[in-house]
């Protein structure tokens, strides 16, 4: 063998010199990365200025230790961000689609339903929907279960650590109406005494350990989705007792929750045009964003909605929670190349198919209930409506599972677009089962349809009187729910701001 052929040419042992020292200058900046972010992690633990007890509900007490978390967590409150489907502002759905009040009649959304806003506004929205009913005016009693607080407020573990869980749901949403008065803030996401991601809520911890999983062995990378999954997930009220639950037990798919809500017989309620026992979607936000690509590939929900900021060598999550559209290039772009118009226009081209079934579903699933409606009219007894009654529960499950869940159109489009295809061809099929009820009492016309092309006229159409329920709400909020407040502020449970 040619030993000279063995012995590297001079250049190319000097890009291995060179190659070598830049993989050390490298690993040098790795490795001071990491000692700055350790360092940033003693600096403040070493300079907390508060002791934050373990129940802290009040985000203020937060402010001196983590100020830069705490400021753009205040940001929730602005509700600037416009979008072309859904924003940070709140708009009345209704009255963008009637057909909704159709879907929803015998049932409290279709009094009152809007686009919700940031953390900060929880509480306040709450008071404000005519879907809690106005208890306390003229002695008017509750319309809803303390359970329907579970995800509004900080408050809420405190109560059930102070009460026990099932007794704090057993409670009526009045009675904790003076004690739930922080917004969803830092203690629902954090342990207090540590800041550590931890689950608050225990009906997450429950669906988890019912399919035989321990969620304290998460890594942190999934903790920060599920600290969101403690909310923004399909629920119900089991029981008497108003048990919140989440009907995971069979999976996490929309036929799965069908699967099992079908195995109790349970509905939310009894339609009151068509009599079809209806599933009340909540938002199953975290089940579908499971069936999308970024889940798949290990993205949390934090990555997006709360993004890093870098501000003087630290860095922090950016608590101002919203949608990614609106700070495009610190979430989409850290990972994709393209503009933000091609990314925007990616989003919305998805958005605006998944819209266009909704539309066809929701026309068509409001006019079999009230087809239904008239085929009682006509005399169709039980048994002939049997099929027709099933088959719109199926529809309905699927178009309010879509639709419930926001943002649902982009974290899983096709997934969406599936669900809602199905629940049409369960809407056309009930359809045609009514027809055939309508026929064999000797009707073969086309039923006639009423004017429903307004919130106001959809709701008058299925017996609400609007009016009467929006001045009991004016009176609520002026002789209720600020004595809750101001009975908060003068226990100290609310820091006046």
């Amino acid at each position: 063998m040619d030993i000279e052929k063995m012995k590297l040419k001079s250049w190319q042992g000097w890009l291995l010199f060179f190659g070598a020292m830049l993989a050390v200058f490298i690993m040098g900046i790795f490795a001071a990365s990491i000692t700055e972010r350790r360092a940033e992690v003693i600096s403040i633990y070493a300079n907390k200025k508060v002791d934050i007890p373990e129940l802290e509900a009040r985000n203020e007490i937060f402010n001196a230790n983590y100020p830069r978390e705490y400021q753009t967590w205040r940001q929730t409150e602005d509700t600037s961000f416009v979008s072309e489907f859904n924003g940070s502002q709140s708009v009345d759905v209704l009255e963008q689609r009637p057909n909704m009040v159709i879907l929803w009649a015998g049932y409290s959304f279709s009094k009152d339903y809007s686009t919700p806003r940031g953390h900060m506004h929880g509480v306040k929205d709450v008071h404000q929907t005519l879907r809690t009913g106005s208890p306390g005016v003229d002695q008017a009693g509750d319309v809803q279960p303390a359970t329907c607080w579970a995800c509004k407020s900080p408050d809420v573990p405190r109560m059930m650590n102070k009460l026990g869980v099932s007794a704090f749901y057993k409670s009526t949403w009045s009675e904790m109406g003076p004690e739930i008065v922080n917004p969803i803030g830092c203690a629902d996401c954090h342990d207090p005494k540590t800041m550590d991601l931890h689950i608050s809520r225990p009906a997450l911890i429950e669906a988890f350990e019912r399919q035989g999983k321990d969620i304290t062995k998460s890594t942190l990378q999934e903790m920060r989705s599920l600290v969101c999954a403690q909310c923004h997930v399909e629920y119900y009220f089991r029981g008497e007792g108003a048990y919140l639950t989440f009907p995971w037990d069979k999976g996490l798919t929309v036929e799965a929750a069908e699967e099992y809500y079908d195995s109790y017989e349970y509905h939310d309620y009894i339609h009151a045009l068509s009599r079809a026992p209806i599933l009340k979607a909540q938002h199953p936000d975290f089940e579908l964003s499971q069936m999308g690509i970024h889940a798949q590939r290990g993205v949390a929900c934090a990555d997006c909605h709360m993004p890093y900021i870098s501000e003087g060598g630290i860095k922090y999550s950016d608590h101002h929670i919203r949608s990614p559209l609106a700070e495009m290039n610190r979430t989409c772009q850290v990972c994709h190349r393209q503009s933000e118009e091609t990314l925007r226009n990616n989003v919305y081209e998805r958005q605006r198919k998944c819209n266009e079934v909704r539309n066809r579903l929701e026309d068509i699933l409001a006019r079999a209930h009230i087809e239904a409606a008239f085929a009682w009219e006509k005399g169709a007894t039980e048994e002939q409506m049997q099929a027709a009654l099933k088959l719109i529960r199926q529809a309905q499950w699927r178009w309010d599972y879509s639709v419930a869940s926001h943002g649902a159109s982009f974290h899983a489009p096709q997934e969406v677009i599936r669900i809602m295809s199905n629940g049409i061809a369960s809407a056309m099929e009930a359809r045609l089962e009514i027809a055939r009820v309508l026929a064999q009492s000797g009707y073969s016309e086309p039923v006639p349809m009423p004017d429903i092309s307004t919130k106001e006229k959809a709701q008058k159409y299925i017996g609400l009187d609007m009016e009467q329920l929006r001045k009991d709400k004016e009176r609520f909020m002026k002789e209720v729910a600020v004595k809750w407040v101001e009975d908060a502020k003068a226990s100290q449970r609310l820091l006046e701001k």
